[in-house]
């Protein structure tokens, strides 16, 4: 049964996800965490940390991740989760898979008329909106902490967004140094 459920979950992200993987992660935290209850928001933001991390687009990467887990966590062994994993990650790149092999030939064709720039012009501030929504679905007192629980925890926690925001955005430091980077300083900071 949850591999169905996966398949389907993973399909209808994989063909309403515009914006690619990080446009995908608002969609895959609310219905992995929220809906489905497949994960809790500590292992999301775990998954989103190691799938950006690990070479490949991030919504496969994590579509990949959560697949495992999410079987994992309903009590399968490891053969079962890989499978799980492999679910996840076909239904995710199927409706893309179908959509350009169907579209792409009227898309090179249309592509430079009033409509279909029109609809492009209208998907663009969705795709920030996205992006600004799963950024906000993971400022949460489990990946921050609070003041009241852990006031070190807090500082350090919105020390090191403040830093990696500031360096990937006005230093244009490589994004992969700024997460090792924040992992040492979480390493040696936090524990």
């Amino acid at each position: 049964m949850i591999f169905l459920e996966l398949f389907y979950t993973f399909f209808i992200i994989g063909l309403f996800g515009f914006g690619g993987g990080y446009g995908m992660l608002s969609l895959i935290q609310t219905e992995t965490v929220v809906n489905h209850a497949w994960l809790s928001s500590a292992e999301f933001t775990n998954i989103v940390a190691v799938s950006q991390m690990t070479p490949g687009p991030i919504g496969i990467n994590s579509a990949t991740y959560c697949g495992y887990t999410a079987v994992h966590n309903a009590g399968f062994g490891n053969a079962m989760a890989i499978l799980g994993s492999a679910t996840a990650t076909f239904a995710l790149i199927l409706p893309s898979l179908i959509l350009m092999i169907l579209i792409s030939r009227l898309f090179m064709k249309y592509m430079h008329t009033a409509v279909v720039e029109s609809i492009f012009s209208g998907l663009r501030p969705a795709v920030v909106g996205l992006l600004a929504a799963a950024t906000l679905l993971l400022m949460t007192a489990e990946n921050f902490s609070t003041p009241k629980e852990n006031l070190w925890q807090f500082s350090i926690s919105i020390a090191l967004f403040v830093a990696t925001f500031v360096g990937t955005r006005y230093l244009k430091i490589n994004p992969i140094r700024m997460i090792c980077w924040a992992a040492f300083a979480g390493l040696m900071l936090l524990y």
